[in-house]
């Protein structure tokens, strides 16, 4: 508890931990360890130990080994169950449909139905190439290799959400806020949008809003060129995993980086 209270006093001045509840610091606490050196191989090397983990994967391989075109490969749940975390497309279980023309459009095309989704989903259909190369690019070693170690890495980051809600969301931004260029970025990506609304305190009703205002009310609290700067992301998922703890910090609009 007291290295927990450090890391508030640390994030918000000496006297400000007083006020967070031990959720809080257990969620900050917990992704300091998470983010040491080594942290993140030693877990998924710990994973890929897992007899869960072991079964899913084996099925994964053997699923898509014995797939005889790529509609029935991305309609069989083995394959789903490992390509869609790995992926970054966890959330989009039961919508198989959406998923068969999705990655097998072409992201390189504005009205391809990839490029249309959002980043996440362009991303997928450019790492699996299957509007090119089909079912081969599948079955290829070194994409079942990748999707592999991208299911490992989505279990082992899940798995740190049982010490602190939000872990695995903070992880995942703060891979990829450097690559932020606008906030359509942010609001095309779940669990960027997630981490960046969540920190900002925007309530859950701007989905209704159109994207521009989305993305207007986004731009006005957060300024997007300072995600480059390893410290200020820290501080954005230090505010993000307070509100997560339900503190109540993330209720009301945070201008941050101003």
């Amino acid at each position: 508890m007291q290295l927990n209270a450090a890391l508030l006093g640390m994030l918000f001045g000496g006297g400000a931990a007083a006020g967070f509840a031990p959720d809080a610091a257990t969620a900050l606490a917990t992704f300091r360890r998470a983010t040491a050196a080594g942290a993140e191989a030693k877990g998924i090397a710990q994973e890929r130990r897992d007899p869960v983990t072991i079964r899913a994967l084996d099925a994964f391989a053997k699923a898509v080994g014995s797939a005889t075109s790529i509609d029935k490969a991305l309609a069989d749940p083995r394959v789903l169950t490992v390509l869609l975390p790995a992926l970054g497309l966890a959330d989009r279980t039961g919508q198989e449909a959406l998923v068969r023309r999705a990655l097998q459009s072409d992201p390189a095309d504005p009205k391809g139905l990839a490029a249309q989704l959002g980043g996440v989903w362009k991303t997928a259909a450019a790492t699996l190439r299957l509007h090119s190369d089909g079912l081969a690019k599948l079955k290829d070693p070194a994409t079942v290799k990748l999707l592999g170690d991208g299911f490992l890495a989505y279990q082992y980051r899940r798995g740190l959400d049982e010490q602190g809600a939000g872990i695995a969301d903070a992880l995942y931004f703060r891979d990829k806020a450097a690559a932020v260029t606008d906030a359509y970025t942010i609001l095309g990506d779940p669990v960027m949008r997630r981490v960046v609304t969540g920190a900002l305190g925007l309530p859950d009703a701007i989905a209704v809003q159109s994207v521009e205002a989305q993305a207007r009310a986004v731009s006005s609290r957060l300024d997007l060129d300072r995600l480059a700067n390893p410290g200020e992301v820290q501080k954005l998922i230090s505010r993000y995993l307070i509100a997560r703890a339900g503190t109540g910090l993330g209720a009301g609009p945070l201008s941050l980086f101003a």
